[in-house]
């Protein structure tokens, strides 16, 4: 099932947000149209490269075709704007206001089609007092309350080991996207959607904003345990550690026993998932007691069979090669190379894009062609 088959897409993204948000659509069969510069996108510069192409432009600009156009040039600037004419969703990375300035903007193409959807993703808005601040994915988690939160306890705050603003971004483009493409479908008329990276993190926060809005206390960092629920982190093991996510006292109490320890479910230190966490250190030492005796795949076969999550921590080699990933078909191989398409499946399918990513201008005629456009030599 492609669900956005017919929907046409004009991108004029770059690194990562954006190609994010239109490599998703392009999964779901939406035709997207990258506009580029004659340089081509940064992307296609940053390694790891494999024969000589960027691993991270191919893994985000799958199933699209590439323009190579110089929007300073007017006739190239004339051509982009008579290609977004003719699309239903045009999306833009650019830092806010540069767009209007080119003639790109939502307002000239937002009035030549109506019916168009124009998604802005910027780091912080198009509007408020950060708009015109540079904003790369370690600025926004710095700025976001993310940083702050994350870390061993005692120690300096951490980002996260991905560009997860650039990515949230991306994710949350492509749902407002797809939302204004139903709201057009009711009532004829496009919407310009303004998509923020500070937003779009800052709203993913709800541990955060529980502990600030709603018990007025700041987040502290708690390495790699819930800041709430105990025991629910990382314990050792004779071989490295093993995860442990209990969350009631059903869960508690199965734990309790199988640890030798069945007298601490009814331990008045631990009775509430509250009390647990207070006397966290405590807590730990009981479960290590017993986990450090085993090693990772004992502890979990033994947590596992009495139905306590658990796990052991896979880097991303073991994640990609376990055979859940292959049932599941999370990598997917398009023209020799693998790639990671969008997960969800549709009635048991899971829809990926069905071209590799594009060479840079290499499909400038036949767009033109398909939308009824010629270019000047």
């Amino acid at each position: 099932m492609k669900p956005l088959q017919g929907i046409r897409v004009l991108d004029l993204t770059r690194v990562l947000a954006g190609p994010y948000a239109t490599a998703l659509l392009a999964d779901l069969g939406a035709e997207v149209i990258k506009l580029e510069p004659l340089t081509g996108d940064d992307y296609r510069h940053i390694g790891p490269f494999k024969d000589g192409e960027s691993a991270l432009f191919t893994l985000n600009n799958r199933g699209k075709r590439s323009l190579a156009l110089d929007l300073k040039n007017p006739a190239d600037l004339k051509l982009a704007q008579d290609i977004a004419a003719r699309v239903d969703v045009v999306v833009e990375n650019f830092r806010p206001g540069v767009a209007a300035r080119l003639g790109l903007g939502a307002e000239t193409l937002r009035a030549a089609n109506p019916r168009l959807i124009y998604c802005s993703i910027s780091g912080f808005g198009q509007d408020g007092p950060f708009r015109d601040l540079p904003a790369y994915d370690l600025v926004v988690q710095a700025m976001s309350g993310l940083m702050a939160a994350t870390g061993e306890e005692g120690h300096a705050p951490l980002k996260t080991g991905e560009s997860i603003a650039d990515l949230l971004a991306g994710l949350f483009a492509s749902w407002s996207i797809m939302a204004a493409l139903v709201g057009r479908n009711a009532s004829g008329q496009g919407a310009a959607l303004d998509v923020a990276m500070y937003d779009a993190l800052f709203s993913m926060l709800t541990t955060s904003h529980a502990l600030h809005l709603y018990a007025g206390q700041l987040p502290q960092r708690v390495g790699n345990r819930h800041p709430l629920s105990t025991p629910f982190g990382c314990f050792a093991t004779s071989d490295g550690q093993v995860v442990i996510a209990v969350l009631n006292a059903r869960q508690f109490a199965t734990l309790a026993t199988l640890i030798g320890q069945p007298g601490a479910a009814d331990d008045l230190r631990f009775v509430t998932d509250e009390t647990r966490t207070e006397n966290e250190p405590a807590l730990r030492a009981l479960i290590e007691g017993w986990s450090a005796r085993l090693t990772t795949q004992q502890a979990v076969a033994a947590l596992s069979g009495v139905g306590l999550p658990a796990a052991p921590i896979w880097d991303i080699a073991q994640a990609a090669d376990s055979e859940h990933a292959q049932a599941r078909g999370l990598v997917s191989m398009l023209n020799g190379r693998p790639v990671v398409g969008q997960p969800v499946r549709f009635d048991g399918a899971k829809p990926v894009a069905d071209r590799a990513a594009p060479r840079l201008g290499g499909d400038l005629e036949a767009v033109l062609r398909e939308l009824g456009l010629e270019k000047d030599e």
